[in-house]
């Protein structure tokens, strides 16, 4: 996986249309998402002919989506006349449960970790085969890592990813195995049996220890699962930590206890209101 940050709209769009036209019959849904999946970190401000190319649509069908989209507040126009996105869809994106609400409750105690270790602390969610980093708290002198708040990462090269995976559904975890999940260019994630044996013994341990290169530097993630009362992954919460500078075992128990802290009053939350 090149992109870092999900991104990937573009290659999905081009493969999906011919001589910049609409597939025939795709649904209008599918090309406003298209125009949104358009617009990524590097990306958020794009012109129309620029969003019609990595859309992948003509540029007439780009303007009249895009209108439309403006109208109910999905896109904004700058002063120059270019799009970006709209608050409407901040305001949606609260609503859901696995981000907003799960961020809310998980907050409190991700400031308490991130008290504690002055490091990266993360908050992810599994979406399909791929997971979603829905919050990350970050020391000001802490090394700088790839991942961005609503990007995607892989399941089976970073901490929190293999701690969603080996509690998710036996499916699910075999679909992986099965090659279906997004990976990266190198060697560094285990594979095939490895990564069986891996995911089993996760689930023995409670916890997630992954190391890699990120940028100029060794990292190393903790990662322990948040799980719902069928031992089923919600999300999963890390630490990471240069490798070289402090011993990633020294926040194991730190991470299970937040863990299971989010857990608990996840659990209490849904009893609330249930």
């Amino acid at each position: 996986m090149n992109d870092h940050n999900g991104s990937n709209g573009t290659n999905q769009a081009s493969s999906r249309v011919r001589g910049h036209r609409p597939a025939r019959g795709e649904p209008l849904l599918d090309r406003a998402f298209r125009l949104l999946a358009s617009f990524g970190p590097d990306t958020r401000v794009l012109s129309l002919t620029a969003l019609a190319a990595r859309a992948g649509l003509p540029k007439a069908t780009a303007l009249r989506l895009a209108r439309q989209l403006v109208d109910h507040g999905a896109l904004e126009r700058t002063d120059a006349g270019h799009y970006t996105i709209g608050l409407r869809l901040l305001e949606l994106a609260t609503l859901a449960p696995r981000g907003h609400g799960l961020r809310a409750t998980a907050l409190p105690h991700l400031y308490d970790l991130h008290h504690a270790t002055r490091q990266h602390v993360q908050l992810v969610v599994r979406e399909g085969l791929a997971g979603v980093l829905v919050e990350r708290l970050s020391a000001h002198n802490a090394k700088r890592i790839m991942y961005r708040v609503g990007g995607h990462l892989p399941l089976n090269a970073t901490a929190p990813g293999l701690a969603l995976l080996a509690f998710a559904p036996t499916e699910v975890q075999e679909d992986f195995l099965a090659g279906d999940g997004p990976t990266e260019e190198d060697d560094s994630h285990p594979t095939g049996e490895a990564l069986r044996a891996k995911l089993a013994t996760i689930r023995r341990d409670r916890y997630a220890v992954f190391s890699r290169r990120q940028w100029d530097t060794e990292m190393t993630g903790v990662a322990a699962p948040i799980l719902d009362r069928h031992d089923t992954t919600i999300a999963a919460v890390s630490v990471v930590t240069p490798s070289e500078t402090i011993q990633p075992a020294a926040h194991i128990p730190a991470v299970v206890a937040v863990a299971r802290a989010i857990t608990r009053a996840l659990a209490t939350d849904m009893e609330t209101y249930a």
